[in-house]
């Protein structure tokens, strides 16, 4: 394993997806088969067994070093054979072994080890129950083998380590180490310490146990770190968002939402200098910090709980807005962040390397203008709103003055460091913007997403420039309407399912004419017309993109394709349940409804914590999702992606400043019946009950908000896709897309 100060191979993409070269290959750790607890910013990973052990991305971890590499739980030296584990609570987990050699003789185990792991922000404690039923005493010695090497997280992540530190032994059963600012102390309770010789690196306390027939004796350990450089903090008080009841006919929604909420609950961070704006850390164990893009989409998706979580998110992020023009970090005035760090994220010496506050997004900025809209509309009062007017006009200055940087009237990305994101929008692996024959687009990037992102970030700015009287509204819509227009004019091409959006423009003007996930989420912008809203969720129900347990980032039809790439064949829990809210919003029902049922048996199959992503293969294959092994879990969107199915499956949509509030169930005969208490809107809680026939009933409305109750809308089913062109042509032709009218609108921005 080689030390903090060895080299790693040089990346050859970017960020979260890393391939490095055939020779010395330093691979990414798994961590498919990993268990991990959390309470932000700590966060611990260990095998199914519960020893944490000096290999891969094991340890314990704070904001963004391991603070932990070891904790092997021996009696008599001997390892305890894991039989199960299970979770306790939000940040705790039981683990249960045996040890056989120990008791009474016979098939019947009489002696067992249940190790308790509790996850802390300041650390982590661990309680290890011997228990005996054994008919004669039993003696033994219970030890822990521990190690700390501090090593930056980026270094785990690109398959590296460090070495292990020195630990000096302090008071009666203490050791602490140190380096960096960052002072870790490991204290057992009653234990005694080895670090003499060979152990000062490989420290072992031990307890020496002796159990009378029938006796259960408990050791407890505890870690605590100082780390008062962190850029992150723990929040100081309880989670400000609701806590839904939640029950269903389909009992996979009851369990999905209490392990995700609890998730969450263990993934909310504070900025040190501002503890009480409380904010989502982007996923355990490579994201746990302030992502600008991550962070918006999570707060966004919560919003049915309360509008705390977006409200601390906008203001966490608009105390960090950019004020000048920096190439090296991406700043530009009115932009929003994408990542904060302690120091340089550097994976290899010519690879990536970002700064420690980086702002190469493409879309957070715009993420950042509705998400302060959407919070608005489901109830943020106006007092919180108003401080943040500011950077919203400077935020939009910056889709004005630096998000166009040709002049077409879109918006792209381009690296100019060489050591940056070379693609900057959500799937931002540098293999990601593909064509449909395989090769990779060439920057500058247009991308589809985000110019839906960019439509509706007008759209949205308009209506709170308006609403508090400040000028420019009229400038946004006429933004928005030419955007449109180039949009409709320059991505639309003739795909093998029919007409389709591009993925996107590459640096020659040319349709990118792959089929991607990335064109769900133009659904509810308004960005496209009722035609074209039906034409893309006929392509989004395609076997090719909605054959997996969920929606695949890129068809099967696609050269490119791959089951298990990052961001061209897997699936994304977050990505779906985005589409899939789209959707129902818009009134494709069927097409909503079979993301969900993919995303449920996913959730069944990953124990109800879903992760950043898995495998895309059909399901078919093997039955169940295949998991991709160095996806986040828990991860705060993926998490978060709960709230959103469940706001889907009620159909709840309030516009408190206009006074009203829609309700459009997808709930019904297909989901079944659907009851969550204690959304909040306005601050006030709201509960919303949809029966069996899909009839929705609504209580706890704030005086002055008026129901209106939609039936499931009438569009009808999305049309047959004609046949575009053949399976061997590449080439990309743009067209207007030429559909059968449905009947439906998009979601009103």
């Amino acid at each position: 394993m080689p030390t903090r100060d060895d080299p790693v191979a040089t990346p050859r993409t970017t960020d979260q997806h890393l391939e490095f070269p055939v020779t010395e290959r330093h691979l990414q750790p798994l961590l498919h088969d990993l268990v991990g607890v959390v309470l932000a910013p700590t966060s611990a990973l260990g095998d199914a067994a519960g020893q944490i052990r000096p290999r891969g991305v094991q340890g314990v971890f704070h904001a963004d070093a391991r603070v932990l590499s070891r904790a092997e739980l021996r009696v008599d030296d001997q390892e305890p054979e894991a039989l199960t584990r299970g979770q306790v609570d939000a940040h705790t987990t039981r683990f249960v072994g045996l040890t056989r050699w120990l008791g009474d003789p016979g098939p019947d185990p009489t002696v067992r080890v249940d190790r308790v792991r509790r996850a802390q922000s300041t650390g982590l404690s661990e309680e290890l129950h011997v228990v005996s039923t054994a008919t004669t005493p039993v003696r033994a010695t219970v030890s822990v083998d521990l190690g700390c090497d501090l090593a930056p997280i980026e270094v785990v992540k690109s398959g590296g380590g460090a070495a292990p530190l020195e630990a000096k032994a302090g008071q009666p059963g203490q050791l602490s180490w140190a380096a960096d600012g960052i002072t870790v102390t490991v204290t057992g309770e009653a234990a005694r310490v080895d670090a003499t010789g060979e152990r000062t690196t490989a420290p072992r306390l031990s307890w020496p146990v002796d159990l009378a027939p029938g006796a259960t004796v408990t050791l407890r350990w505890r870690l605590t770190v100082d780390d008062p450089n962190a850029v992150v903090t723990a929040p100081t008080g309880p989670a400000s968002w609701s806590d839904p009841e939640v029950r269903a006919d389909d009992r996979r929604l009851v369990r999905l939402a209490d392990r995700s909420l609890a998730d969450l609950r263990g993934l909310r961070l504070a900025d040190p200098a501002r503890p009480a704006d409380v904010f989502l850390g982007a996923g355990v164990p490579w994201f746990l910090t302030l992502f600008g893009r991550d962070s918006l989409w999570a707060a966004r998706m919560m919003l049915p709980l309360g509008t705390e979580l977006a409200a601390g998110t906008l203001r966490v992020l608009a105390r960090r807005q950019g004020t000048r023009v920096d190439p090296a970090t991406g700043e530009a005035p009115g932009k929003i962040l994408h990542e904060l760090r302690r120091h340089e994220f550097a994976l290899g010496d010519a690879g990536l390397r970002l700064p420690p506050a980086y702002y190469g997004t493409v879309d957070a900025t715009m993420l950042w203008i509705s998400l302060l809209h959407d919070a608005w509309r489901w109830g943020l009062a106006a007092d919180q709103v108003e401080p943040l007017l500011p950077h919203l006009e400077a935020a939009l200055g910056w889709l004005a003055d630096h998000a166009d940087a040709d002049g077409d009237g879109l918006v792209e990305y381009v690296d100019t460091t060489g050591h940056g994101l070379s693609n900057q929008g959500w799937k931002d692996s540098g293999d990601a913007v593909r064509f449909r024959d395989g090769r990779l687009a060439q920057a500058p990037i247009v991308l589809a997403e985000v110019q839906g992102y960019a439509y509706r970030a007008a759209v949205d700015g308009a209506a709170l420039l308006d609403a508090f009287d400040r000028p420019g509204a009229d400038r946004w819509r006429g933004y928005a309407d030419r955007l449109a227009g180039k949009f409709r004019a320059t991505f639309w091409v003739d795909g093998r399912h029919g007409p389709q959006p591009a993925l996107a423009l590459d640096r020659d003007k040319r349709p990118v004419d792959s089929l991607t996930s990335n064109i769900g989420h133009l659904l509810g912008t308004g960005l496209l017309s009722a035609d074209e809203s039906a034409q893309v969720a006929a392509l989004l129900t395609s076997d090719a993109l909605a054959g997996g347990f969920g929606l695949r980032t890129m068809s099967t039809d696609d050269a490119g394709f791959s089951p298990l790439s990052y961001h061209c064949g897997s699936i994304w829990t977050h990505d779906t349940a985005i589409v899939l809210a789209g959707l129902a919003r818009a009134g494709f029902a069927d097409a909503a409804l079979g993301l969900a049922e993919g995303l449920l048996a996913a959730a069944e199959a990953f124990d109800y914590r879903l992760p950043e992503l898995y495998g895309g293969d059909d399901r078919a294959v093997v039955g169940r999702p295949v998991p991709y092994p160095a996806a986040c879990r828990p991860q705060a969107w993926s998490a978060a992606a709960a709230v959103m199915l469940l706001q889907a499956g009620v159909g709840l949509y309030p516009d408190v400043p206009a006074g009203r509030v829609t309700v459009r169930p997808l709930a019904g005969p297909e989901l079944g019946a659907l009851a969550v208490d204690r959304f909040r809107v306005a601050g006030t809680p709201v509960d919303v009950h949809v029966d069996r026939s899909g009839h929705p009933t609504v209580t706890g409305l704030a005086a002055g908000l008026t129901l209106t109750v939609d039936a499931r809308p009438t569009g009808g089913p999305v049309p047959s896709p004609r046949r575009g062109q053949e399976a061997g042509d590449s080439s990309a032709t743009t067209s207007s897309p030429s559909i059968a009218p449905v009947g439906t609108k998009p979601m009103d921005s």
